[in-house]
Order: structure tokens, then C-alpha cells, then sequence
């Protein structure tokens, strides 16, 4: 259950953040099947992924190999990086429902179960992108509507716009935000935020760009998605003292478990106190069939105490 509404999904999501960047439809096609396979219902999609590549990618992939009634497909609006530096965050509600026209269109759907604000803006009052996302469920385009990379307060403004919206039975339902043991900002704010309204919350970017299943500990592989220079800056970012003492605890248990450290990690996020379902990005078929592995994992206590103590 999300939160307190009747949403119901997986504890493990499907990312989609790199189909058509280093994904390819074939690929895609056979992630998505054994994903569905495997119990999965969840699939997280964005316009700004690929520059909507991936929209297109899975749209294709509902239209002939997916059983759309059976999915929770969840997307967002709010965010265009064609524009200029500054002007790429737009949540006016022209704006909005543009996006989410184009994104149905895209999938080839009437509805998205899950859509969600895609970044908190300065320019447009809450109670405008409260009342836009209640909009979108009464018009039947939406069914739960949703927040990203919001911060604690900038939900609980806008989750109390939403109460004082027309029709206050349409509430946030979940907010999604990156979550890993590199990354533990989200329980500073944002988590008590969600246990304490009922929202649900989607856990990204368990895996932190990668560096998390340890293959980054030297150097960055040729052949990884990081290789590009645009994902060798995002990977950079996460290689300092901390994250290679993190890394470096987390394949000691990992090994000592009998797991990879990406079923570790992974495993760790989706149990953690708040966390719905974790959204994890795989860009073969066979890095999916090893996270899927988390499914059947439960840290001993020990290590889950010795995972927190050394990433805090």
C-alpha cells in the first residue's frame, strides 16, 4: 500500500532512466517482460529521461508486449532540460497538464496511475500545483498523484494546499526522492514528512549511480554507463573518503552474505523505516535478474546496524 491510499504496488520498482541511453528496445523488451515475470508492477518513467526516449521506448513495449491493466505506471511533469539553465523548472499548471498530454500521448495510455510533480518551483504557488495534480484525477488522466525530490517542508506545504484544494479526498499520496546508503539526506526531513502525513515513499538511485555495486572502486570501466563523460560527472561525484569506506564495508558483508553488494545495497534501502518501494535502474536483462534476487533477502540485524553506523 502507498501510504494511506489504496494504491497498491511492488516493494521493488522498474527505473527506465537509461532505455534509450545505453538501453536498447530489444533489451528493454526483455527487462520489462522478465520484470513482469517475476511479480514486478511498478514502473518508473520520466519525460527527461533520454530526452523522452524512454517514454517512446515503453510506450512501443505497452503496445505489444505488456499487459497495461496489470502495470503501475508512475511518471512526472514539471521539468524540460531542452531549455536554457534556469529556465528548465516550469510547474505552472499550463505547463503541467502540457507535459502530461505529451506523456500519455508518448505511452500510447488514457492514464497514468502514479504522476507526480517533477521539482519543487519557486515561481508557482503550491496551491496551484496542489489544485493541477487534483485536476488530473478528475479528469480521469490521473489516478494518485504524487511529488519528486521534494524536501520535508516543500511536501508538507504542498500536502496541506491539497487539503484545502476543492476536493481534499485527492491527496499526495507519495513523494520519490534518491535514497541510498551514499545518500541518507531523504531521513533528515523528507521521511518523517511522509510517516507523518501518510504518504508513501519511492525510493531512487538506490545503487548511487552504480557506485554502490563496487565495480567503481579503482576506476570508472570502459564499458559501463559511466564511461560517457556526461555519467563519469554524476559518478564523480559519489567517489570521495566516505563513499569508498561505504563501499568498502558494504562488499565486506556483501561477500560475507553471499550476496553482490548491488543485492546488499538494494536490499538495505527497501527495508529501511518509511520506504515503500525501492526503484531500481537496470540497463541489461541481466543486471535486473541479480537485483530481483533482493526479493527473496533479509539482512541479519548485525550487518543492517553495521551498514547504518558506517554510512551515517
Amino acid at each position: 500500500m502507498v501510504g494511506t491510499s489504496g494504491l497498491r504496488v511492488t516493494r521493488i520498482g522498474l527505473g527506465t532512466s537509461t532505455w534509450g541511453m545505453g538501453t536498447e528496445l530489444a533489451e528493454a523488451s526483455t527487462i520489462l517482460t522478465d520484470f513482469i515475470g517475476a511479480g514486478g508492477t511498478l514502473i518508473d518513467v520520466s519525460p527527461t529521461y533520454a530526452n523522452g526516449m524512454a517514454e517512446e521506448m515503453l510506450g512501443d513495449l505497452l503496445r505489444t508486449r505488456a499487459p497495461r491493466p496489470d502495470l503501475v505506471i508512475s511518471s512526472c511533469a514539471g521539468v524540460n532540460p531542452d531549455l536554457p539553465i534556469g529556465q528548465r523548472v516550469d510547474c505552472s499548471r499550463r505547463s503541467l497538464i502540457a507535459q502530461l498530454d505529451a506523456t500519455l500521448h508518448s505511452l500510447g495510455t488514457d492514464y497514468l496511475d502514479l504522476w507526480s510533480v517533477g521539482y519543487w518551483d519557486d515561481r508557482t504557488p503550491p496551491y496551484e500545483v496542489a489544485d493541477t495534480l487534483d485536476y488530473a484525477v478528475r479528469t480521469g488522466r490521473v489516478r494518485y498523484a504524487g511529488v519528486r525530490g521534494y524536501s520535508g517542508w516543500q511536501l508538507a506545504v504542498t500536502h496541506a494546499a491539497s487539503n484545502h484544494a476543492a476536493a481534499a479526498a485527492r491527496p499526495i499520496v507519495v513523494a520519490q526522492n534518491e535514497y541510498s546508503l551514499l545518500v541518507r539526506r531523504a531521513e533528515e526531513e523528507l521521511l518523517p514528512a511522509t510517516q507523518h502525513l501518510g504518504v508513501g515513499f519511492f525510493a531512487g538511485a538506490p545503487l548511487g549511480q552504480g557506485v554502490l555495486t563496487a565495480k567503481y572502486r579503482s576506476e570508472i570501466p570502459q564499458d559501463s554507463r559511466a564511461a560517457s563523460s556526461e555519467r563519469d560527472a554524476e559518478v564523480q561525484g559519489y567517489l570521495d573518503g566516505r563513499s569508498h569506506t561505504i563501499v568498502d564495508a558494504l562488499d565486506t558483508a556483501a561477500r560475507g552474505l553471499g550476496l553482490s553488494p548491488a543485492v546488499t545495497a538494494t536490499t538495505w534501502v527497501r527495508d529501511r523505516p518509511g520506504v515503500t518501494s525501492v526503484i531500481v535502474g537496470a540497463r541489461t536483462p541481466a543486471q535486473l535478474q541479480q537485483l530481483l534476487k533482493a526479493e527473496d533477502v533479509v539482512l541479519p540485524s548485525p550487518i543492517t546496524k553495521a551498514l547504518d553506523d558506517v554510512s551515517l
